[in-house]
C-alpha cells in the first residue's frame, strides 16, 4: 500500500488521514455550516481553541522569517508552461534579492515558485490548506505548515509578506488579490506592492476596474493605483525593491 500514489490523503493540521478515514466535509465547512439553535454551545468554543492553536503554530514557525514575498497563481498551471517557468524565474530572482518566497504550497504556480526558491538556495515557504481533494505540500517547500482554516492562513500570508506577486489564476487567486487590495486600501495593513504579472491576462480585469468601478466612483484613483502590472521578471523585482527603498527612507 505504501507505494500506491493514487491513495487519497488529507492533512488536517498535524493529522494525516487516508482513504475511508477522510471525512466528507472540510473543517471550514463544519465551522460555517448552519446547525441547530444550540449546537454551537457544544462545538464552537472548542473550535476557538483549535483556531488559536493554528495562529500560534503559524506565527511561531515564521516569526524569524525576515523579508518575504508571497507568490500567487493557479494550481492548474502545468509544469513547463510559460507561466510556470516565469514563476520559477521570479522566485529565484526574489531569493537572490534577499527575500524568502511564500506560496500556498500546492501544485501549479505555487509549486513553480517554491521550486525557484529552493533551487536558488532560498527559503521556500508553503502555507497549505485542507481541501476536499488535498494533495499536501509540494516537494519544493522547505518550511511548511498546513492549515484547517482559510482565514487563519490568509492572516499568516498578510502578516509575513512585504509584497504580493500575482500570476494568472482563478477564484483562489482573485480572493487573495482582493483581500490584499482591501486591507491596503483601508489602511488595515502597511502599504506594500501588489504586482499583477502578465498584462495580457489581467487587461480585462483592469479595464473593468477602471471603466466601471472607478467610473462609478466606487473606488478612487489612488486605490486603483495600488495595482502594478509587469511582464518581465526584472520589472517585478525592481518594483518591489523600489517600494521597500521608499519605505526605508520614511
Amino acid at each position: 500500500m505504501s507505494g500506491n500514489n493514487t491513495r487519497r490523503v488529507r492533512r488536517q493540521g498535524p493529522v494525516t488521514l487516508r482513504d475511508k478515514q477522510i471525512p466528507a466535509t472540510t473543517t471550514d465547512q463544519r465551522l460555517l455550516d448552519k446547525r441547530g439553535p444550540s449546537d454551537w454551545v457544544h462545538t464552537d468554543p472548542w473550535r476557538v481553541m483549535r483556531i488559536q492553536a493554528e495562529f500560534v503554530e503559524g506565527f511561531g514557525l515564521l516569526a524569524e522569517l525576515g523579508m518575504a514575498v508571497s507568490v500567487f497563481g493557479s494550481a492548474r498551471t502545468p509544469p513547463g508552461s510559460p507561466e510556470y517557468e516565469q514563476a520559477v524565474e521570479i522566485a529565484a530572482a526574489l531569493c537572490h534579492a534577499g527575500y524568502a518566497v511564500i506560496t500556498g504550497g500546492g501544485p501549479g504556480i505555487m509549486e513553480a515558485a517554491n521550486k525557484g526558491a529552493a533551487e536558488a538556495s532560498g527559503v521556500s515557504v508553503g502555507l497549505g490548506i485542507e481541501l476536499p481533494m488535498e494533495t499536501g505540500l509540494n516537494d519544493y517547500v522547505n518550511v511548511g505548515i498546513e492549515f484547517r482554516y482559510f482565514f487563519v492562513r490568509k492572516t499568516v500570508f498578510i502578516k509575513y509578506s512585504q509584497a504580493f506577486v500575482v500570476l494568472p489564476g482563478g477564484f483562489g487567486t482573485m480572493d487573495e488579490l482582493f483581500e490584499a487590495l482591501t486591507l491596503v486600501a483601508t489602511g488595515k495593513i502597511t502599504k506594500f506592492p501588489i504586482i499583477l504579472v502578465g498584462s495580457a491576462y489581467w487587461s480585462g480585469l483592469l479595464d473593468w476596474l477602471s471603466e466601471t468601478m472607478l467610473g462609478r466612483r466606487n473606488i478612487g484613483a489612488g486605490e486603483l493605483a495600488l495595482l502594478r502590472v509587469a511582464d518581465e521578471t526584472e520589472e517585478v523585482i525592481e518594483i518591489i525593491k523600489e517600494a521597500h527603498a521608499d519605505m526605508s527612507a520614511l
